[in-house]
């Protein structure tokens, strides 16, 4: 843009200076130019270009957009634009670019099966992996009534019993479920 200013400013400063500085060989001398028609023609002709490409220049967008098909077909909504309100060119080929940081859970899962420690909490429930949530309570309940440490008091049960509250948590909530089972690697 800098360049055009200065291209534009340093063409009139030429003009100016020619004009203010041209010779007259005598002051008294009518200084009428007469064009003849050709020059008429040049002249009218390359305004006439100048003018079409300023146009063309300005509604390019217009004219290479591309035509959908509610363009060619008369609707009642293009008689109050209420297409124009809800439908923008600019979202037709919208992508969402930006990054979401893992979860906790997605760090601790990924980590874990990494490292080949993720326990397989399916087995700790003995359940099925396609198990329903019904299934899963129904399973935990027996479990708990079964391994409850208030039963027993040998440390064993109580591990066992942490590990199926761990297995409930994260079985029952839908969402951790599905992360827990992309990192879930079969044996």
């Amino acid at each position: 843009m800098k360049k055009i200013s200065a291209f534009l400013l340093t063409i009139v400063l030429t003009g100016f200076f020619h004009n203010s500085f041209a010779q007259v060989e005598d002051s008294s001398s009518n200084l009428e130019y007469n064009m003849s028609t050709e020059e008429k023609i040049m002249l009218f002709g390359g305004f006439t270009v100048a003018v079409v490409g300023i146009f063309l220049f300005i509604a390019r967008d217009v004219i290479f957009r591309k035509k959908t098909k509610y363009d060619k077909q008369e609707f009642e909504s293009k008689k109050d634009k209420t297409y124009e309100k809800y439908h923008s060119d600019w979202t037709d080929d919208y992508v969402d670019f930006t990054y979401t940081r893992p979860s906790e859970d997605d760090e601790r899962f990924r980590k874990a099966a990494r490292d080949s420690t993720l326990p397989d909490y399916y087995k700790i429930m003995e359940i099925s992996r396609g198990a329903s949530q019904e299934e899963i309570k129904k399973k935990y309940r027996e479990l708990a009534k079964k391994m409850h440490p208030d039963k027993s008091k040998d440390q064993s049960t109580q591990e066992t019993m942490a590990e199926i509250n761990k297995a409930y948590e994260i079985l029952s909530n839908k969402e951790r479920r599905e992360k827990y089972d992309k990192y879930l690697i079969d044996e």
